[in-house]
């Protein structure tokens, strides 16, 4: 017998995560053995984090699903029976074709989302298959698009300051970013910019891993960064900081601006945040006058309503102190604005017929009680690459959608998840290991390829391969649903982009990464001389005529800007919908405003089954001040009930000063079916002003001791 020869792959990490880490597969007799970080790659530099460092306990742990399996109990019992591949294909497509004979394809429903970030299997993935159907569109918004929509209406798709080019910064912001656990190969970055001088200023709204590592840490109450930001404008203008060249020859809207931000001094946003106006002037001269510097913004930035105007304000403040002029100065969101990905091929957007209806999956929960008029009714989900039992707000509601017996359920899946307890029919997918593909980086300039090169245990396919299946049965002929793995990723990529000037696939499998032609990080500087992506090629401080989308069936259902009226030209602070100064009544009831960050050792909810990361991320908890807990008779450790009128959840108290008084903090991705309700039960699926974004930090609740 001959011994095992252990062989090395080059690996992306699938994750939710703005770092997408370039990774090493080890592989015995085509068996992933371990994983570690590629240590060529420039900004991952070999490290993985807590969630990746033993990707392969995952791959085979023992409740993974390996079998076609159809539910063989109540919904939620977690009750399933082994079938064929061939009698779940038939199931599901039979299923299917009477769902459209009788009712037409928009009583169907896909939702997904970054379980897995890859090109072909990850987000989009099934988009063409269910858009050549004919299905209703999913509108998957849980994070990043009023961002997207304030970055866009700002200064375009642009990059922006290459994270990289970090280590040139003499003073960094990072705002409402805890880069500790969800960008941490930026926080090394950041890490060795202070080694070289560098000031590092956290801003948020309570003492997350990354504030406690800060030079400085602001701590605005929750969703009043928008006055912190207007503040910080008013305070650059008055005290004459201003780079009156750059604002002259780049930028658009400057006087409008000046007067818009005259009445929003540090005083008026000290009532505000309870930032001292010392400290906010403090903030904007250091801003204005320590340059190269960069702010990182995250998208817990925009999780408020008014959370997009704030991200408008933030996003001016670089264009009025000159920050672009210096390489690693400026505004860092998402990179990806420069990949040359080809998302009309990956999607067939075309293949939408007119007047589909939308549904956005932070309302599912509404969508599939009735709550939303929608104009059919939906009366099958398929769900891969989400959980959203647990990532989507308003659980409950979710829950008692997917609890209906006249609702077809499938889902493609890992394990059991929360979600996919509900479903009728399970299909086992394939990980990270067994599948080809390119993972999609939204936080840095590089492409990252992944090998297929461990056999998939039991029955497992991966996604294309299933929508493949699919879209055979379902009788549909079109190419692009026949596509291969490669034939994919020759497609979904514009190789002949400038940015992949010398990059091809072939490039790819043999290196791994690599960097996109986008400049390098000690040279980078996209808009010393202003060309912004803009219709102008300068920095928007103000637009017109922009007008505020809603599909259906959201138009009769939003609350905040309506359809169709013109956006603020300028950006400003929009009082959040559930704070005690905002909504006292309210605030009688529930005095606390809880803010729901993710998890240090789960990603999203993946993780959250497997013991190892389970007891690195301790048991569910919300961190409550001494002064709240002591009000309610709470001492650490306690098991208490945090609850408003969409549900309640238990977990322990852990009593601390990391966070202040009326604010508690209680992390996402912990599974229902282990604890008795997750945080996401009491948020609200309401969206921000622009772009569906999530309010879920905008979210008042009470604390009690458990019975």
């Amino acid at each position: 017998m001959s011994a095992a020869v252990m062989k090395t792959y080059h690996g992306g990490c699938p994750h939710d995560c703005p770092d997408t880490c370039s990774m090493v597969f080890e592989v015995e007799n085509g068996r992933l053995t371990g994983v570690r970080g590629n240590k060529e790659h420039p900004m991952t530099r070999g490290g993985l984090c807590v969630k990746l460092k033993d990707y392969e306990k995952r791959h085979y742990h023992p409740d993974r699903l390996l079998h076609p399996m159809r539910r063989s109990g109540p919904k939620g019992s977690k009750q399933f029976e082994r079938i064929t591949w061939d009698e779940a294909l038939d199931e599901i497509a039979g299923k299917w074709k009477r769902i459209i004979a009788e009712d037409g394809p928009q009583a169907i429903l896909p939702a997904s989302y970054l379980g897995h970030q890859g090109l072909v299997h990850g987000l989009n993935g099934g988009d063409a298959f269910f858009n050549r159907m004919g299905a209703t569109v999913c509108e998957r918004t849980y994070c990043g698009e009023g961002s997207c929509t304030a970055w866009l209406l700002t200064i375009g798709p642009t990059a922006g300051v290459d994270p990289e080019s970090y280590i040139h910064s003499k003073y960094i912001v990072i705002w409402a970013c805890n880069s500790v656990s969800t960008n941490l190969h930026h926080w090394h970055i950041v890490v060795d910019a202070r080694k070289r001088g560098a000031k590092v200023v956290v801003i948020d709204a309570y003492k997350s891993r990354t504030a406690k590592q800060a030079d400085w840490h602001i701590t605005p109450k929750p969703a009043t960064d928008g006055a912190l930001a207007m503040a910080v404008i008013n305070s650059i203008i008055e005290q004459g900081l201003v780079d009156r060249d750059y604002v002259d020859k780049y930028t658009v809207g400057f006087e409008d601006l000046a007067e818009r931000a005259r009445d929003r001094t540090p005083e008026w946003a000290e009532k505000i945040t309870g930032v001292p106006a010392e400290d906010i002037r403090r903030l904007a001269r250091e801003l204005a006058t320590e340059q190269p510097a960069a702010i990182r913004i995250g998208v817990g930035l925009e999780r408020h309503y008014g959370g997009a105007q704030t991200i408008r304000a933030v996003t001016c403040i670089p264009a009025l102190t000159g920050a672009w002029r210096h390489v690693g100065g400026g505004i860092t969101q998402f990179p990806v604005w420069e990949h040359p990905y080809r998302f009309d091929v990956i999607c067939r957007p075309d293949w939408i017929p007119e007047n589909t209806q939308v549904v956005n999956i932070l309302q599912l929960g509404r969508a599939l009680t009735g709550e939303l008029p929608l104009s059919t009714p939906i009366r099958s989900l398929m769900c891969w690459n989400s959980n959203p039992v647990t990532q989507s707000p308003e659980a409950d509601k979710v829950v008692e959608g997917l609890m209906r017996e006249d609702l077809f359920q499938v889902s493609a899946e890992h394990f059991i998840s929360d979600t996919a307890s509900y479903a009728d029919i399970l299909l086992p997918a394939a990980m990270g290991a067994e599948m080809e593909d390119i993972i999609l980086s939204w936080g840095h300039l590089y492409l990252t390829y992944n090998t297929k090169c461990a056999d998939a245990p039991g029955e497992c396919l991966p996604n294309n391969e299933i929508f493949r299946r699919l879209a055979e049965r379902m009788g549909y002929e079109d190419d692009r649903l026949k596509w291969s793995d490669t034939e994919c990723l020759e497609n979904f990529i514009d190789w002949d982009a400038p940015a992949c000037a010398g990059i091809d696939l072939d490039y790819l499998r043999k290196h791994g990464f690599a960097r996109l032609n986008v400049g390098t990080r000690d040279d980078r500087c996209p808009h010393r001389e202003g060309n912004f992506p803009t219709p102008t090629g300068k920095c928007h401080f103000r637009v017109d005529g922009a007008k505020n989308f809603v599909a259906a069936p959201f138009r009769q259902m939003y609350e905040g800007m309506q359809p169709g009226e013109d956006i603020d030209p300028l950006p400003d602070y929009l009082p959040p919908k559930e704070r005690p100064e905002t909504n006292p009544e309210l605030a009688k009831r529930y005095p606390l405003n809880i803010i729901t960050p993710k998890s240090h050792a789960f990603l999203n909810s993946c993780y959250a089954n497997m013991e190892g990361k389970q007891k690195e991320q301790g048991d569910q908890f919300v961190l409550i001040s001494p002064v709240d807990a002591g009000a309610r008779g709470i001492r650490d450790g306690d098991t208490v009930r945090v609850f408003n009128d969409r549900g309640a959840f238990e977990c322990a108290a852990r009593v601390t000063d990391d966070v202040n008084p009326g604010v508690v903090v209680a992390t996402l991705g912990y599974w229902r079916q282990f604890n008795n309700g997750t945080v996401n039960i009491t948020s609200s699926a309401d969206f921000v002003e622009m772009g569906n974004a999530p309010r879920v930090f905008d979210n008042l609740v009470q604390v009690e001791a458990a019975a």
